[in-house]
């Protein structure tokens, strides 16, 4: 039997599979009911902390790791830390989308105690910033304080339903400038710029860069090998993991039971894996309408945490209005290769490095009529998320 390898795009970074070709009609967005329980109403939880925390553990974060750990030791507080061992160092080197990750979490924790009457009161990093390489210390330590006039965020509302939708879009509908500014709408007060394009003229240049970053990051071994390192085959691994990046093409699932799924090659560039990943993803890209991009003045950690608070609530409020989202990072990672392209779309956005630092950039469109939204991604529960 001829091996040859194919690869399939998921969670927003590469996943690679060694096999025969596709299986015409399978679905990659199935998973087992058990590793997607998180997201079911947690209203037996009858602790606050732990009933927040079951909330803003379904934050979207980089390649579905989940990085945080809560620690409740101390009565009435709430200490979150980052898991060293579910960190990025080749695809995001100095931790900035992870803590990205971590602000999305503090938004959505902040929005449940809002729902059962608290505020949410933190200190970001209380025992100093991390430096260049994120470290376990403490990135917030949080209080929830009783508060009838705490005002509810009609965003809440979303949060069960909010999901990442990698596949295409409508081509033809574009963003209505209505669901343009309720997007906008939704950064409120956080000291983070928002833009989106919808016409082609500037549309068509990022996509240009968003294939190029991705064309650098399928053909770079580092980033390519960290992403294939996360892939979760079949319902049995999804479901042992619950994290990562989820595979369920019975075509798959069958090579990797039978030995012909290698995760441990990085294939060739000009392979016909390789190759047929990069005409998957120019098709995803062409059927963009528009694009979004959220922009810090300077990258200091807490920026990085703002833009992440800013972005949930942006997919959010997109849930709200029937839009769906696909974050497209690539191009403003930080790893040399792709130092290029970094510097094109800082240029394009009107956010010049370094002054200005493009924290998301992501696909935003209408799904085609017909089309279903996404399953939700897996979840590790509560449980897997409490320090010990």
């Amino acid at each position: 039997m001829q091996r040859r390898q194919f690869i399939r795009l998921a969670c927003g970074g590469t996943v690679a599979a060694a096999g025969a070709a596709a299986v015409t009609g399978c679905s990659f967005a199935e998973v087992p009911s058990t590793a997607v329980a998180a997201w079911q109403d947690p209203s037996g939880e009858k602790d606050l902390r732990r009933w927040v925390l079951s909330y803003a553990l379904l934050a979207p974060n980089p390649h579905n790791l989940q990085p945080w750990l809560a620690d409740l030791g101390r009565e009435g507080e709430i200490t979150l830390r980052l898991d060293p061992q579910r960190l990025l160092p080749a695809t995001d080197p100095f931790g900035r989308q992870i803590l990205m990750g971590a602000g999305a979490f503090l938004e959505l924790l902040a929005m449940a105690a809002a729902e059962r009457g608290h505020r949410a009161e933190w200190e970001l990093f209380p025992d100093g910033e991390p430096g260049l390489r994120l470290d376990a210390k403490p990135f917030a330590r949080v209080r929830l304080l009783g508060d009838a006039g705490v005002a509810r965020d009609p965003l809440f509302a979303q949060v069960l339903v909010r999901r990442t939708d990698r596949r295409a879009y409508d081509a033809g509908r574009r963003v209505t400038t209505a669901e343009a500014d309720t997007l906008r709408a939704a950064v409120g007060k956080l000291p983070v710029r928002f833009g989106l394009a919808s016409d082609e003229t500037r549309v068509a240049p990022i996509r240009a860069i968003a294939r190029e970053a991705w064309r650098i990051e399928l053909t770079t071994p580092a980033p390519m090998m960290e992403s294939m390192r996360l892939l979760r085959i079949g319902s049995r691994e999804i479901d042992q993991h619950r994290d990562g990046i989820s595979i369920t093409s019975p075509f798959l699932v069958v090579m990797e039971r039978v030995g012909l799924f290698d995760r441990s090659q990085f294939p060739a560039p000009d392979s016909q894996a390789t190759q047929g990943q990069l005409k998957d993803f120019d098709a995803i890209t062409a059927s963009t309408p528009a694009y979004l991009w959220l922009v810090t003045e300077g990258n200091r950690r807490t920026q990085q945490v703002d833009a992440g608070r800013a972005y949930v609530r942006v997919n959010l409020a997109g849930t709200a209005a029937g839009l769906a989202m696909h974050p497209n990072e690539q191009a403003l990672q930080e790893y040399p290769e792709v130092a290029r392209p970094y510097q094109a779309i800082h240029a394009l956005l009107d956010a010049p490095s370094p002054r200005y630092t493009v924290q998301m950039l992501a696909r935003v469109g209408h799904l085609p009529a017909g089309i279903a939204a996404a399953a939700p991604a897996p979840r590790r529960g509560l449980a897997a998320q409490l320090s010990t």
